[in-house]
Order: C-alpha cells, then structure tokens, then sequence
C-alpha cells in the first residue's frame, strides 16, 4: 500500500520551515500569505518559490537569507510551493 500523501501544512511542520514562518505573521521569514500577496498575478511565481525553496535565496526579503532545502523531493517543493501561494489554506 502506498504512503498517505502529507498535507502541506504537515509537510512544512515536518521539513521546519514554521521554525521561521508562519502563515500570517513575519518571523525571521516572511509570512506566507505575504509571499502569496507579493506573487499573485505572476506566471513565474510557482517556478520562482519552488527555486527559492530548494536552492535557497537572499535578499528577496531582507537581510537573512533562505537556507536551500536540498532534502525535498522535487513533488514536495512543488507541493509546498503550491500551498504558500494560494495563501496557506
């Protein structure tokens, strides 16, 4: 029997990124629903997050830099990416 699929909200708890984000607030990352608000309407925004996710970033959002997340599955990315910009519901 195949695995139960993880929710994206498991998913983000299991790989730690609410150990900087949260869906509605700045910690030392921004808000998910801040990332959704600053890519809507953007074509590219699901390939630019899932970037980001996986190879890291800096500079997008201040100061600290976004650790790469080598350890995702590709899906995983796509799934996490999917999640932030549709506001983290």
């Amino acid at each position: 029997a195949a695995a139960e699929p993880q929710s994206p909200l498991a998913l983000a708890k299991a790989q730690n990124c609410l150990a900087c984000h949260a869906v509605a607030q700045k910690m030392v990352g921004p808000a998910f629903r801040d990332v959704a608000a600053r890519y809507k309407g953007n074509t590219k925004a699901e390939a630019l997050l899932s970037t980001n996710i996986s190879q890291g970033g800096m500079g997008n959002w201040g100061a600290i830099p976004m650790p790469a997340q080598p350890q995702l599955a590709n899906d995983d990315v796509k799934t996490l990416a999917r999640w932030i910009l549709d506001g983290a519901k």
